[in-house]
């Protein structure tokens, strides 16, 4: 076994295989192996021995919906392979199969012990997390069963239960204890000269309260045959850009990526409803700024997701003050989490709202939306959530009484609320974090285009012309004070934010192309600050860093303070379009598009931030999500910000 590990992705469902197949349950590459549906792991072991040995990975998983793999017994140059084995696997909705195909290459008949061993331990993805925290499970319990055809594990604490179901094709032989609590299902296969046996195993995932009536498909290939469906009918129709072929192949698996990241929800009257997840593997959710960016990217393209978003979030919309403060009437979810210790109460992310800005984007996409399709029926049935949106934003949100939307650190949730949400992320330029309630630059962007597109509505759909009057003279408001607080003239350039005490928090941020594309920004410095983000310190060559090198807060392998994310590259290319900047949009997406390239054409969550000039490569961030739902619709972006040039 070695450290890689491959991910198989559909919907909320994913596995995280090793290169032969195996699942350890240990941690490899910054994520664990596993089956994961739901926040929970439902397999935690999966491996695989043939005569009491671990085969040897002769041609290991490549990345794919389907994981293939060829394995041999281990021997030398003069013991050639008994057998080989080729196996495939493949997950789908709660699902996952794995084909195991053995073939003799002796001419004489042959007798092998094929063993499986499995365990499904149902551990929250939040104790799986490097951050070194336990959680007390008191009552919890844990059961095996042998079944006709296979095993079933179930998991039980108070009203908590989720099971795991594996059955196989023929029936295992026997099932045997391990003494670990895991089992192993055993078949001795005889082989006939130069034959072939196979072994199909379907494992069936059931979390907490799902009652649908699922079935595992047959096979591999019939589960294969739908995810190519699926993303075909994604990606089906988009006009890509014929002159640019790598645009349009990352445009291409975007989409595909998109197809299978999309996750249930409900609607304000119970509708059922598709939406972007996050990504995977630690954020197979819904995220409210993550969704509503993937919507605002793809909606020229697929305004399908707008239209499942923002109901679904209008759904998820506080009503009330929580008890932390955090929860506050009118402002939209941060976060959904399914899982156990969000159950029970032992993580705050059930329903969370620590964010500043999923409120003010929720309302960028309804006006965005409804400009793009004239589907003004959305508009009137969600009018009572923009307002309240609006209302969170003048009131809780501190535009009334601050003067910015404003957010402080959140005992137990993120101490930062925009989108760099690490801890530190928002710093000064010698890396001191600001203190404080903490004015984001790029929310103020985000809030000003939010009251605009709101007044729009407000006029043309909901012909209520004081309310749009208001909006607009807000909007205004917030522009003149904007410049006047947050430009720092010795930069020719924005603040990353204001801290408590009103101070400029005086790093040199990528946050201020947002403002570029929220259009906050008079001309003139839109301008300034557009070719300030193309000069070498801020652009790697492979896209914009989050914090331009030079500063002491710089750090080229940090989440937020020096690498390259491609959505925020995204919104910064959109930006200097939207300010003529065209040469420097350019540039960036023909960055972006090259990245892509030397990884098959889909962009990670976020890159290192080292220059091209001293790496031909971008460098991997080590914690990256493989697939991400901005990551995946940042191609499409950069197609209408640039088309195919």
């Amino acid at each position: 076994m070695t450290d890689r590990h491959h991910l198989l992705v559909y919907g909320g469902t994913f596995a995280a295989v090793g290169d032969g197949g195996d699942i350890s349950g240990v941690r490899a590459a910054g994520s664990p192996e596993g089956l994961f549906v739901r926040d929970a792991r439902h397999l935690s072991r999966w491996q695989l021995t043939v005569d009491g040995a671990v085969p040897e990975t002769l041609s290991p998983v490549a990345d794919g919906d389907t994981a293939r793999c060829v394995l041999v017994p281990r021997g030398g140059r003069d013991e050639p392979a008994a057998y080989t084995l080729f196996r495939e696997q493949v997950v789908g909705d709660s699902s996952f199969i794995d084909l195991i195909r053995v073939t003799s290459n002796r001419p004489v008949p042959t007798s092998i012990r094929l063993a499986l061993t499995v365990d499904a331990d149902f551990t929250d993805q939040f104790e799986l997390r490097s951050d070194h925290r336990t959680y007390a499970k008191t009552g919890a319990t844990r059961s095996r069963q042998v079944l006709d055809h296979g095993l079933e594990f179930v998991y039980q604490r108070g009203e908590w239960r989720s099971v795991t179901t594996v059955t196989a094709d023929p029936a295992p032989d026997t099932v045997e204890e391990t003494g670990t609590g895991a089992r192993r299902l055993v078949w001795t296969l005889d082989l006939d000269p130069h034959s072939t046996a196979e072994l199909t195993l379907r494992v069936m995932a059931r979390p907490h309260g799902d009652k649908r009536a699922l079935r595992v498909p047959r096979s591999p290939a019939a589960l294969s045959s739908q995810l190519l469906s699926l993303e075909g009918e994604f990606v089906e129709g988009v006009a890509f850009p014929t002159g640019w072929p790598e645009l349009a192949a990352a445009c291409a698996r975007g989409l595909a990526d998109l197809a299978t990241l999309q996750v249930s929800a409900k609607g304000p009257d119970d509708e059922d409803l598709r939406v972007p997840a996050a990504g995977a593997p630690w954020f197979l959710t819904l995220l409210g700024r993550d969704a509503l960016l993937t919507s605002l990217f793809a909606l020229p393209y697929r305004p399908r997701l707008a239209a499942a978003t923002l109901p679904a979030l209008a759904a998820t919309q506080a009503t009330e003050r929580g008890a932390d403060g955090v929860s506050q009437p009118g402002k939209i979810v941060h976060e959904v989490r399914h899982g156990e210790l969000a159950h029970f109460g032992q993580v705050p992310y059930g329903r969370y709202y620590g964010s500043v800005d999923a409120t003010p984007l929720f309302l960028i996409l309804l006006g965005a939306y409804v400009e793009q399709t004239a589907d003004a029926e959305l508009a009137r049935r969600l009018e009572p959530h923009a307002r309240a949106a609006i209302g969170w934003m003048l009131d809780h949100g501190g535009l009334t009484t601050r003067g910015y939307l404003v957010y402080r650190a959140d005992q137990g949730g993120l101490a930062n609320q925009n989108w760099k949400d690490s801890p530190g992320a928002v710093c000064f330029a010698d890396g001191t974090r600001a203190s404080g309630p903490v004015m984001a630059a790029g929310a103020q962007g985000y809030a000003y285009d939010a009251l605009r597109r709101t007044a729009w509505l407000a006029r043309t759909v909901w012909q209520d012309e004081t309310y749009a009057a208001l909006l607009e003279q807000a909007a205004a408001d917030l522009r003149d004070r904007f410049q006047r607080d947050f430009w720092m003239p010795e930069h020719s350039f924005p603040a990353l934010a204001l801290d408590g005490a009103g101070r400029q928090v005086d790093a040199l941020a990528s946050d201020a192309g947002h403002l570029l594309w929220s259009g906050l920004l008079d001309k003139e410095y839109g301008e300034l600050v557009g070719r300030r983000l193309l000069e070498p310190d801020f652009f790697s060559g492979w896209g914009v860093r989050t914090l331009a090198s030079g500063q002491s807060a710089y750090h080229p392998l940090s989440y937020h303070r020096g690498s390259v994310w491609p959505h925020d590259n995204a919104l910064i290319t959109l930006g200097l379009a939207r300010y003529g900047l065209h040469d420097e949009a350019r540039e960036v997406a023909h960055a972006l598009v090259d990245a892509a390239t030397t990884s098959g054409h889909r962009l990670p969550e976020v890159l290192a931030g080292y220059g091209r000039d001293t790496h031909a490569e971008p460098v991997p961030y080590p914690h990256a999500c493989e697939r991400e739902s901005r990551a995946a619709a940042t191609p499409l972006a950069l197609l209408t910000a640039v088309g195919g040039a």
